[in-house]
C-alpha cells in the first residue's frame, strides 16, 4: 500500500540525528530535500523523513473502516508468467469496498459478493491511482496525514495524492511518463520497482497504443520478456528496488519476535506440556520446539546480517553511482503540485542548475543503482516468482507527482551494523543475553512496577 505525489518500501534505520532532549530529527530539511530531488541525476530513497507522519500507521484494514463502504473500483489482471504485458484494455474491472477487498485477498474460498468469479489464485487485484479528493470527500482531514512540506513542498499534503492498493502480483505495465516528477510513500506491504534510464527507450520497445496522455508503454513484459521477438532489450540496464516500509526495523523485529518465540515456548511448555491452547492463540498450528526455534532464531539473524550486508555495499556504491549520466530534462517554472500516474518503470531525471549540486548519497540518501551482470542474469526469472508467491500481504502506496523532475521518494532503511562473523547462534548465546545483568537488571524493574501497578 502506498501513497504517490504517485501492495510494506528499502528499508530504514540509518544514522538518525538525536536532539540533545532526545527528539528525533529528520537528516534534511525541506529545503534541502527539495534541492536533492530536483539536482537528482537517478532514483534514490530518502531515509528517516516520514516517521512521524500520521499515515505511517496506516493499513489497509485502517482505511476500509475510514472509507465506511465507500465503493473503489480494482483493476483484475491474471496471475501468470505470459510474455506479453496485461495492458489496462485487457483486464476485467469490479467495483467493491476495500472490506470485501480484504476479504477476497484473505483466500476465502466462500466468499461471495463482487469478486467470486475471481480465483484468489489466478488473479490479482489493483485499486490503482485513486485520487484523495474523490475517496475521501466527506473525510478530508485524512490530507493532512500526508506531509509532502517536509520535502520542500509547501502546503502540499493527501489533496495533492494518489492512493494504490493491491493484492499480490498487482502492477503497472512498463510504461515512461513524458513529464512528472513522483515521491512515493510506501505504506504497508511491498512494490518492486524496475527501473531503466531514459536514454534505453529504444532497447524497450516504446509504443503509444494502448493511448493515454503522457504515457508512453513498452510493448515488453519487463519480468518474463520475449528476448527472440525483443532482442534489444537485451542492453537495457534495469534498476531494481523493493520498497518496503520499515524494512531494516522489520528484520530487527523478527530476531526479536525470534527470542520472544523460543522464551515463551519454553517457559509455557514446561508450566504445562499437555495444555498449550492454554496459552497459544488459536491462529497459531501448535507450539514449536526448540530445536525448531533454535532454527528460526538463526535464519532472523541470518536474514538481518544479509540486510545490513547488502546496504553497507549500496552505500559503498554510492559514489561511483553519482557519477552516471541520465537524460537530463528541463524543470518547468511550474509551483503547483499536479498528481500524475507513477510510472514504476521507467523514469526522467530532471536537469541541474548550472552551479551542479552535488547529491549527498550515503546512510540517509540511497541511490538506486544498476543491477550487476551476475544479478541481471537471475533478475526475470526472480522477480516473476516473486510478483507470485508472496505470502498473500496486500500493497498499498501513497504517491504525489511534480512537474519537472523524475524520483522514486519513500522511507527505507539503509545502515545496520556489518557482523563480524557468520557463527551460529546457541542455546547458550541466547542465555549468556538474557542473564546479563543489565537485562535481569531491567526486568527486575520491570516485574516490581507491574505488581505494584
Amino acid at each position: 500500500m502506498a501513497t504517490d505525489c504517485e501492495g510494506r518500501a528499502p528499508g530504514t534505520q540509518a544514522a538518525i540525528t538525536v536532539a540533545e532532549e532526545g527528539e528525533r530529527v529528520k537528516p534534511f530539511t525541506p529545503e534541502k530535500a527539495k534541492e536533492i530531488i530536483m539536482s537528482l541525476q537517478q532514483p534514490a530513497i530518502f531515509c528517516n523523513m516520514v516517521f512521524d507522519w500520521p499515515a505511517q500507521h496506516w493499513t489497509a484494514k485502517h482505511l476500509s473502516e475510514v472509507l465506511q463502504g465507500k465503493q473503489i473500483r480494482f483493476r483484475m489482471g491474471l496471475r501468470s508468467t505470459d510474455t506479453v504485458p496485461q495492458f489496462e484494455t485487457a483486464c476485467s474491472y469490479v467495483d467493491a469496498t476495500l472490506e470485501e477487498f480484504l476479504a477476497w485477498n484473505c483466500d476465502q474460498s466462500s466468499v461471495s459478493g463482487p469478486f467470486k468469479d475471481y480465483d484468489h489464485s489466478k488473479f490479482w487485484a489493483y485499486a490503482d491511482y485513486k485520487y484523495f479528493v474523490n475517496l475521501f470527500e466527506d473525510k478530508t482531514d485524512v490530507f493532512q496525514e500526508v506531509i509532502w512540506s517536509d520535502f520542500g513542498f509547501p502546503g502540499r499534503n493527501g489533496q495533492e495524492s494518489t492512493l494504490w492498493i493491491g493484492s499480490l502480483g498487482a502492477h503497472t505495465p512498463c510504461h515512461l511518463d513524458s513529464y512528472g516528477c513522483n515521491l512515493v510513500f510506501q505504506v504497508q506491504g511491498r512494490k518492486r520497482w524496475h527501473l531503466f534510464p531514459p536514454e534505453d527507450t529504444p532497447s524497450l520497445y516504446p509504443t503509444r497504443i494502448p493511448y493515454e496522455e503522457s504515457s508512453v508503454f513498452s510493448k515488453i513484459n519487463v519480468v518474463n520478456p520475449d528476448l527472440k521477438r525483443f532482442p534489444r532489450f537485451q542492453k537495457a540496464r534495469r534498476h531494481t528496488v523493493t520498497l518496503s516500509p520499515g524494512q531494516e526495523e522489520d528484520h530487527l523485529a523478527r530476531v526479536e519476535e525470534a527470542i520472544t518465540r523460543m522464551l515463551v515456548c519454553a517457559l509455557k511448555t514446561a508450566e504445562d506440556p499437555h495444555h498449550p491452547r492454554a496459552w497459544l492463540n488459536p491462529t497459531e498450528v501448535e507450539e514449536t520446539s526448540h530445536e525448531v526455534n533454535c532454527c528460526y532464531l538463526n535464519d532472523a539473524v541470518c536474514a538481518f546480517f544479509a540486510h545490513c550486508g547488502k546496504a553497507k555495499e549500496v552505500e559503498m556504491q554510492a559514489l561511483r553511482a553519482n557519477g552516471e549520466n541520465w537524460r537530463k530534462e528541463e524543470p518547468t517554472g511550474q509551483d503547483h503540485m499536479e498528481v500524475e500516474q507513477a510510472h514504476s518503470q521507467s523514469f526522467t531525471a530532471a536537469r541541474t542548475e548550472k552551479q551542479e549540486v552535488t547529491c549527498p548519497f550515503g546512510p540517509d540518501l540511497v541511490p538506486v543503482t544498476p543491477a550487476s551482470p551476475s544479478e541481471k542474469g537471475g533478475a526475470l526469472e526472480n522477480d516473476s516468482k516473486e510478483c507470485i508467491d508472496r505470502d498473500g500481504e496486500h500493497a498499498a502506496e501513497l504517491s504525489c507527482a511534480r512537474r519537472g523532475a523524475s524520483a522514486v521518494v519513500g522511507q527505507v532503511a539503509s545502515r545496520c551494523p556489518v557482523a563480524p562473523s557468520r557463527t551460529s547462534v546457541s542455546t547458550d548465546d541466547l542465555l549468556d543475553c538474557l542473564v546479563n545483568p543489565q537485562v535481569t537488571r531491567l526486568v527486575a524493574q520491570l516485574l516490581i512496577q507491574g505488581k505494584s501497578l
